[in-house]
C-alpha cells in the first residue's frame, strides 16, 4: 500500500486549536488532537473532509493507541499481522505468520462447507475468497489481512468508548473515491470492501455497524506472497489523516448524541451468521 500524503494534507494535531498542513508521519507520531465531545469531533471531521477533498474518510475507534516498537508511530495492522508476544522482525515472526495463514485456510474451508444460504449467495461465497475473509474478519473467527473500519463516525467513536473510562482514540483514514461493492486502486495499493454489499443478507452485524474492510491490492493470499512485503508496508497507519482522543465519560450527551450501546452493535442472538461463525471457530485446530 502507498502512504497517504503525496498531495498536501490538512489535519488537527495535539496542542493546536486549528487545522494545519501536516505529513502522515507527523500524524502517526503525534499524541492525537483532544476533542471535548461528539459535536466537537463531528465539526472537525467535517473540516477535514472539506480540506482533503481528494479522499473519502473512513473511521476506526480503539481503546488504545498502539505504536511501532522502533519509531513509536501509530500502527494499524490487520489482525493476521498482529501479535501480543512477537514483534515484526523478531525471531519466530515468520513462523507465527505462516501459522496464521494456515489457520486462515482452514477457516475458509470450514466456512464454505458449513454455509447454508441460497444458491446465489453460496456460489458467491465459494467463488470469492475476499468475501470469505470479510466474514471471517468481521465475525472475529480468525486473523485475516483485512482491517475493520466504518463509514459512521458515531459508531467508530462508540467502539472506542465501550469498556473504556479514561482515553479513547478515533482514527480518520483517507481512501480513494468509492465505487460499488469493492473498490480497487492500483495507484494507492488498496482495496475497499463495503460489507453491506458483499456480505450475504443473513449477516446482520455488518449492516448495523456500517462496516467496511481495507486490504492490500493485489491481496496477500498466503505466506509466500507475504515474503514480498516488509512489515511497515502492511500497515494502514500509512493512510492516517487524523488521530483524535477523548474522554468517554464526558464525550457523549445522551439527549442529543448518545453512545451506541454494545448490544445494538452486536445483535448476536438475532444474527444467523454469528451462530455460523461460532461453529467455524470451534472447528479450527486448538492451540493456534
Amino acid at each position: 500500500m502507498e502512504p497517504i500524503g503525496k498531495k498536501e494534507l490538512w489535519s488537527f494535531v495535539a496542542k493546536c486549536k486549528h487545522s494545519r498542513k501536516v505529513t502522515n508521519t507527523l500524524i502517526r507520531k503525534d499524541e492525537g488532537h483532544k476533542v471535548s465531545d461528539y459535536l466537537d469531533l463531528a465539526r472537525k471531521v467535517a473540516e477535514l473532509q472539506f480540506r482533503n477533498r481528494d479522499y473519502v474518510l473512513l473511521f476506526r475507534g480503539q481503546r488504545n493507541d498502539y505504536r511501532t516498537s522502533q519509531k513509536e508511530a501509530t500502527t494499524l495492522r490487520p489482525s493476521l499481522f498482529r501479535s501480543d508476544n512477537i514483534a515484526p522482525g523478531d525471531d519466530g515472526w515468520n513462523a507465527y505468520i505462516e501459522k496464521q495463514f494456515s489457520r486462515l485456510r482452514c477457516a475458509e474451508q470450514s466456512l464454505v462447507d458449513m454455509y447454508q444460504g441460497d444458491e446465489e449467495s453460496s456460489q458467491y461465497l465459494k467463488r470469492h475468497r475476499i468475501i470469505q475473509w470479510a466474514l471471517l474478519q468481521h465475525y472475529e473467527v480468525c486473523g485475516t489481512p483485512l482491517l475493520d473500519v466504518t463509514h459512521s463516525l458515531r459508531i467508530a467513536a462508540s467502539f472506542a468508548s465501550h469498556e473504556n473510562t479514561t482515553r479513547a482514540y478515533l482514527y480518520v483514514l483517507g481512501v480513494p473515491n468509492l465505487g460499488g461493492a469493492v473498490t480497487a486502486s492500483a495507484e494507492a495499493g488498496l482495496q475497499i470492501l463495503r460489507l453491506s454489499s458483499v456480505c450475504p443478507p443473513q449477516a446482520v452485524r455488518p449492516h448495523i455497524q456500517e462496516g467496511y474492510l481495507l486490504g492490500e491490492y493485489p491481496d496477500i493470499p498466503d505466506f509466500d506472497q507475504k515474503r514480498h512485503y516488509k512489515a511497515f508496508e502492511v500497515d494502514f497507519g500509512r493512510r492516517l489523516i487524523a488521530k483524535f482522543n477523548f474522554n468517554p465519560q464526558s464525550f457523549w450527551n445522551q439527549a442529543t448524541f448518545p453512545l451506541v450501546q454494545r448490544d445494538a452493535l452486536f445483535p448476536d442472538d438475532r444474527d444467523p451468521l454469528f451462530q455460523l461463525s461460532k461453529r467455524v471457530k470451534d472447528s479450527l485446530p486448538k492451540g493456534d
